[in-house]
């Protein structure tokens, strides 16, 4: 009799402190589609990786003719020739390679531009949400975007860094 009085209890308790939290939900990309600098910013960051992308695989198909003319030739070559060819082929590869990381890898020109065009807009959307957060008091703010993330938390909820700073 007892566990079942506990448990009830429980369950009273978890269910009024869940209702006494405010919930909202943003659709965050949404709002960002309907900002225009954020239209214009993602237009300018989509020219950009298009055009590099084109630079790519135009040196690719100039790696590819190299590689034809290679095997067409390949019985002609002595053996220094055709060590010089190959390595010519890998050098390329290599520098194409090294191209597509210098734009497109982590922390690369595209990556930068990103953060140059977008983050700006990202966060004053952010702010927004979190200034509207509090003045409304709501207690949790998620993005229903296309992965749930928490765009704000009231900081009361905190309980373990309520408890470290008591």
């Amino acid at each position: 009799m007892k566990k079942i009085v506990l448990v009830i209890a429980f369950v009273v308790v978890t269910i009024s402190a869940t209702f006494a939290q405010n919930f909202a939900y943003v659709n965050s990309e949404y709002i960002l589609k309907h900002i225009p600098e954020y239209t214009a910013a993602q237009k300018q960051l989509d020219d950009l990786s298009q055009k590099w992308q084109q630079e790519v695989d135009q040196q690719y198909a100039e790696i590819e003719k190299m590689y034809k003319a290679y095997q067409n030739d390949q019985v002609l070559l002595n053996e220094d020739m055709r060590r010089r060819r190959e390595d010519e082929i890998v050098k390329k590869e290599k520098e194409v390679k090294d191209y597509q990381k210098q734009k497109f890898g982590f922390e690369g020109e595209l990556f930068k531009q990103r953060q140059q065009l977008v983050q700006p807009i990202q966060q004053r959307v952010s702010k927004a949400i979190q200034d509207i957060a509090q003045a409304q008091g709501f207690d949790l703010v998620l993005d229903r975007g296309q992965e749930v993330t928490f765009l704000y938390a009231n900081p009361k909820l905190d309980k373990v860094m309520t408890s470290l700073l008591n």
